[in-house]
């Protein structure tokens, strides 16, 4: 049914309307126009540092919420909007947690959804690379991220609206697209405490892949979890064997 179809329509709104449109047919997603996106059935604001927040992804807090203990303390590298450790804080309220990344621009927005969402004053947000941003003597229950994870040449063969709009520095993994684990795998041992596990999302094609790295470097048992497409999505890995 249309609304107020005869009312006159001032020239400025018009105006606006079509500067959006424009932007939509650049391939400029719906959501970065309007600066959000819902994950987890919160909406989180974005920047142009941050990755758009993807239902796939959700399986990742699902997993979080199953393993992080009572009182646990978690990590997320590269948090982009803060989506993942903020979902898995809004329905926690016993845990804690680190959120560091690179770029300040995207901690900005992760800061902002964080008191958005009413857990700021338990996430504490560190700028830098990897476990480089994590101070000295800390210690995890549970390590999560959604690294890049895109081979390099891969990257210009994306959608325009992934291509062009996405941050290139949270898209690229390296020529393999495996870069990004094998900091995680090398390091991850350090840093966690002694029941503690690793999630991280992975493309599609990555599950054994990303599984035989962390194999390899000692932690077991690994699994790699799909999604709800039938996808493999994430892999599991428990503390460390001795």
């Amino acid at each position: 049914m249309a609304l107020r179809e005869n009312e006159p329509v001032e020239a400025e709104a018009v105006e606006r309307i079509a500067a959006l449109m424009r932007r939509r047919l650049t391939g400029e997603s719906v959501a970065r126009i309007i600066g959000e996106r819902e994950f987890y059935g919160s909406a989180f604001a974005l920047n142009r540092a941050t990755l758009e927040p993807r239902p796939e992804t959700e399986l990742l807090v699902d997993m979080a919420l199953d393993v992080l203990p009572k009182g646990g303390r978690l990590l997320d590298m590269g948090t982009g909007t803060g989506c993942i450790p903020i979902s898995v804080l809004a329905n926690r309220a016993d845990a804690t947690g680190v959120a560091t990344d690179l770029s300040a621009e995207a901690l900005a927005a992760a800061r902002g959804n964080a008191e958005r969402h009413g857990v700021a004053d338990r996430l504490d947000f560190r700028q830098g690379s990897w476990f480089g941003a994590v101070a000295a003597a800390s210690r995890f229950n549970l390590i999560v991220s959604n690294p890049p994870y895109i081979n390099s040449a891969v990257v210009e063969t994306l959608s325009p609206e992934v291509r062009d709009f996405d941050p290139r520095l949270a898209l690229d993994g390296g020529p393999d697209g495996l870069a990004p684990y094998r900091i995680i795998v090398k390091e991850a041992g350090n840093w966690l405490q002694p029941d503690g596990r690793v999630l991280v999302e992975i493309g599609r094609d990555q599950g054994e892949a990303v599984a035989a790295l962390f194999r390899a470097a000692g932690f077991g048992p690994v699994a790699v979890h799909k999604d709800l497409n039938g996808l493999d999505r994430v892999v599991s890995a428990p503390c460390l064997t001795s």
